[in-house]
């Protein structure tokens, strides 16, 4: 057998915390609870739907991103005064890390979430099959 190289190896460079992780902590307990990458910040899923969307890259993506139907926004903009409807993503409601009650009012958010309001959550996009061509015998794989 040749001995291997430890050169040979390369280190898998590990990916920084994301700033606002502490608002996942409370729903690690959640069977149902994943936090994953995506669209540069992370998602808070419970019971399959997106609930709460951290996101740290600058105004207007600097806080969190409340996934909801606008059917429920009313309701929502009425209870936390510091939430408003997303410049960009209007079907969403953003709670800028920048307001006075931010942190106070993202903790009462995951509450709500891990509570399963009604209000706040969405199903994902279901995902798009992939066309496949049909084979020809001879053509290459």
């Amino acid at each position: 057998m040749k001995p291997t190289r430890a050169s040979a190896f390369r280190a898998k460079a590990a990916r920084p915390e994301h700033p606002l992780v502490w608002l996942a902590e409370p729903l690690a307990d959640e069977p149902s609870f994943v936090l994953k990458s995506w669209f540069g910040g992370r998602t808070i899923m419970l019971h399959g739907n997106h609930q709460l969307f951290l996101s740290t890259q600058g105004e207007p993506w600097q806080g969190v991103l409340v996934c909801t139907f606008h059917e429920h926004q009313p309701s929502l903009l009425a209870e936390f005064p510091a939430l408003r409807q997303h410049p960009v993503l209007k079907k969403w409601l953003y709670l800028p890390e920048s307001a006075d009650t931010f942190e106070r009012d993202a903790k009462k958010l995951v509450r709500l979430a891990k509570a399963r309001d009604p209000r706040i959550g969405i199903p994902p996009s279901p995902k798009k099959k992939k066309k496949t061509k049909p084979l020809r015998f001879g053509e290459k794989l």
